[in-house]
């Protein structure tokens, strides 16, 4: 048996992630050799490997072998996006409606924007009315689109027509990655895609633009609420963007996996990749998911919380990439007085089950646990691992443009961009200092970040048949007489963050 008889490439990538091996043609087998692959029943839920070509000398050298064989019919990807109820009506803002002001930041916010999230109040609620940013040639933001998901143009441009006109006829680069495709057809327009780009450039304009689009599907261990494989390629992109001589300064990424499907040395992979990209001076942010602790469902009855091990063990659900301790995790907000945990769905938050606690979460998260009673969830999470998320930004009722009509819509799927789109103009900031971009955000988040951001104190994220963790200041008595400073720590590791941003005040603290 030769290994030359299948394998097209097997190479050290340049920015040393590990090797990656091609085994023949994507999407089927070669005829007449024997590959690696994995054959699944997924209506059972079970997994049988099948048999392995792979020398034993050569398994300490490779992560990830690509693609496998998947026999499975795909569900709804997993994005990080959802349909409000359609009885609920665009609010628009009229000149009569009475400003609401936040009482933790002195800012006065339309009231419309309660119901109805659109550039303005964005502005408005995060400080940042009145800034202009620069066209800087080094300055940059992206999105990046997986599993089929098509950002289009006529709907962005309706977009900036309605919410921002001084961008109107401005476009964004378009990067394929692996065959990604550039589908136009206006009935064919991602809710995923198009959400992220209206908003992430229509807070930064006019910070060049760039939306990648990157095909296939990555390596998968099925559970019991990702059957099929609707994960992503990141390993894909991060060959094709670390390849890049100036890549993008900020960008955001608003799907995400149950961290057990991952194949653990794909995760390892991928996370270094993203810790590559931070110290080149890439913020990457990624949606913290939409399920609470897990499944979002708080009733033990019917809750789905599982392990993939064999086991059936009821246990909370991590979300990757938002756990690699490399990336900043956005969790998700609603309303505006007061603003608080997101509720019509569950923030993605609680602690991975793969990578070890980092050494910049250590203050905040030991805060954390040491306020929990003795035994609370135990055997249900992991206390050593990495906490998520780190930060937050509204996430629901945002009005977009989709195949021609504006419909409102959410999911931490909007938090991400959001939170990315000031991550922006911060960078243009330091530009303008003499400064170079962020780069890698949570050392200084966890650092002196955090006070450029609203603390959130309501809400809470269910799953998993409990009511998950909570982030109300002060439910437990171990919080009383703490500084701010300490209770905010306490909260940034529960639902939201950190909290949400406040630009002129982070503006002051990067520059």
């Amino acid at each position: 048996m030769q290994l030359i008889s299948i394998v097209t490439e097997v190479s050290l990538s340049r920015q040393g992630l590990g090797d990656t091996q091609n085994s023949g043609q994507p999407g089927r087998e070669n005829a007449g050799y024997e590959t690696s692959h994995l054959e699944a029943h997924f209506k059972r839920g079970v997994s049988c490997p099948g048999h392995e070509l792979l020398p034993a000398n050569l398994h300490d050298h490779i992560d990830v072998i690509q693609p496998t064989t998947m026999f499975g019919r795909f569900k709804q990807h997993k994005s990080m996006v959802s349909f409000p109820d359609p009885d609920i009506e665009i609010i628009e803002f009229t000149p009569d409606m009475k400003p609401v002001v936040d009482a933790v930041t002195n800012v006065s916010v339309d009231a419309s924007c309660n119901r109805t999230v659109t550039i303005t109040c964005l502005q408005q609620l995060y400080n940042a009315v009145g800034y202009t940013p620069l066209a800087n040639a080094s300055n940059s933001i992206a999105i990046t689109g997986y599993l089929e998901q098509f950002a289009n143009n006529q709907d962005l441009q309706s977009f900036y027509a309605d919410q921002r006109p001084d961008a109107l006829n401005s476009r964004f680069t378009f990067l394929s990655v692996a065959g990604g495709e550039n589908n136009q057809t206006l009935s064919e327009a991602g809710a995923e895609a198009n959400l992220d780009v209206q908003f992430a450039f229509g807070l930064s304009h006019p910070i060049e633009p760039t939306f990648f689009s990157t095909a296939g599907r990555p390596p998968f261990i099925p559970d019991t609420g990702t059957p099929t494989d609707t994960n992503e390629p990141y390993t894909e992109w991060l060959d094709f963007v670390l390849s890049h001589p100036d890549p993008p300064k900020a960008i955001s990424t608003s799907y995400g996996d149950d961290e057990q499907t991952v194949p653990k040395s794909f995760a390892i992979r991928a996370c270094r990749g993203f810790a590559q990209l931070g110290v080149r001076g890439v913020s990457l942010m990624f949606s913290s998911g939409d399920g609470g602790v897990g499944d979002g469902d708080p009733n033990p009855a019917t809750q789905e919380c599982l392990t993939n091990d064999g086991t059936n063990t009821t246990k909370f659900i991590p979300g990757f990439p938002a756990s690699c301790p490399f990336v900043t995790a956005v969790g998700g907000t609603t309303g505006i007085a007061p603003e608080i945990a997101v509720d019509r769905f569950f923030s993605g938050g609680g602690f991975s089950n793969y990578f070890s606690r980092p050494k910049y979460q250590d203050k905040a998260v030991t805060a954390f646990l040491e306020t929990l009673p003795n035994g609370t969830y135990t055997g249900l999470f992991n206390p050593a691992g990495r906490g998520i998320p780190d930060v937050a930004a509204q996430g629901d009722f945002f009005k977009i443009f989709l195949s021609g009509r504006a419909v409102l819509i959410g999911g931490t799927s909007a938090s991400s961009p959001t939170f990315t789109g000031f991550v922006a103009l911060l960078n243009d900031a330091r530009l303008r200092a003499g400064l170079p971009s962020l780069g890698f955000l949570n050392p200084f988040m966890y650092s002196r970040g955090f006070r450029g951001l609203k603390d959130i104190t309501i809400g809470s994220n269910p799953g998993c048949g409990t009511p998950g963790f909570n982030a109300t200041v002060g439910w437990d008595p171990g919080m009383n007489g703490l500084s701010i400073s300490m209770r905010q720590l306490i909260a940034s590791v529960e639902v939201t963050g950190f909290g949400t941003p406040n630009f002129r005040k982070l503006k002051k603290l990067v520059t």
